[in-house]
């Protein structure tokens, strides 16, 4: 079924964190709308950014002293999932939107590896050992090197993946709470997992693997490139203003 369909291509965007998750946000009603084709986005990251799960707490998730310190803006996505750290030159994410019934016979958590096989075997492409663990992560021996989040809304499917291509594995516990206390007794805990970035396995740079990922998939999905309209981008800005940078959305209890 993914095949079968005309899928469109949105190359890498540089846009700050709140305005990606308002791109969600976005572009998942243009194709629930019928006003665009299934679509591949990928994203380019200007700054860093803690991404927190729409079902977590961030004060469960997030050290705040210590995200400022180090230069981390917190936004808070639309699906579920565990927090991502993201970094510019050093993170890869891309978005799929979709009709549901393009998965339709497969379960929801093997939906995930469906929806990301492509990825793997583009990663296979650079000779990076890269396989899939239930529920949503593409690993490698030494680690995990993307997880995976989804939203379904009216019978469509927002489905992203963050991909660590370089990180400092040392960082990533200083700033996320990961293994420590709660504070709230509400919100979805990240689980602890060793991660294993693709420039351990690869010399290509983060923009070269990106490209990659974009060429193999417009090749194997026989797809066309697109962009982003002026009215999305507009559109994007107000949910920005009126959403995603307010507090009352990212340090909302679940």
């Amino acid at each position: 079924m993914l095949r079968a369909a005309r899928w469109e291509v949105l190359p890498p965007g540089p846009y700050p964190a709140h305005m990606h998750m308002a791109l969600d946000e976005v572009l998942l009603e243009q194709v629930t709308a019928g006003q665009r084709p299934p679509v591949l986005r990928l994203w380019s990251w200007v700054e860093r950014a803690l991404v927190i799960g729409s079902h977590q707490s961030v004060s469960n998730e997030v050290d705040l002293d210590a995200a400022h310190r180090h230069g981390f803006v917190v936004t808070r996505r639309m699906s579920g999932g565990g927090t991502m750290l993201c970094e510019p030159d050093g993170t890869i994410t891309y978005s799929l939107y979709l009709p549901e019934s393009m998965v339709a016979g497969v379960s929801f958590r093997k939906s995930y590896a469906l929806l990301d096989a492509w990825a793997v075997a583009a990663f296979k492409d650079l000779d990076v050992p890269a396989s899939y663990r239930e529920i949503n992560d593409i690993i490698s021996p030494r680690g995990k090197i993307a997880g995976a989040a989804q939203a379904r809304r009216r019978g469509f499917v927002l489905h992203h993946t963050t991909i660590a291509h370089t990180m400092d594995v040392e960082l990533l516990p200083r700033v996320i709470r990961i293994g420590r206390e709660d504070v709230s007794a509400r919100g979805v805990r990240s689980a602890d997992k060793p991660v294993s970035p693709l420039s351990w396995f690869t010399r290509l740079s983060c923009a070269e693997v990106a490209a990659h990922l974009q060429g193999y998939f417009m090749r194997e999905f026989d797809a066309a490139a697109g962009a982003l309209t002026a009215d999305e981008i507009s559109r994007a800005h107000e949910l920005v203003a009126s959403k995603y940078a307010t507090d009352a959305w990212i340090s909302r209890l679940p």
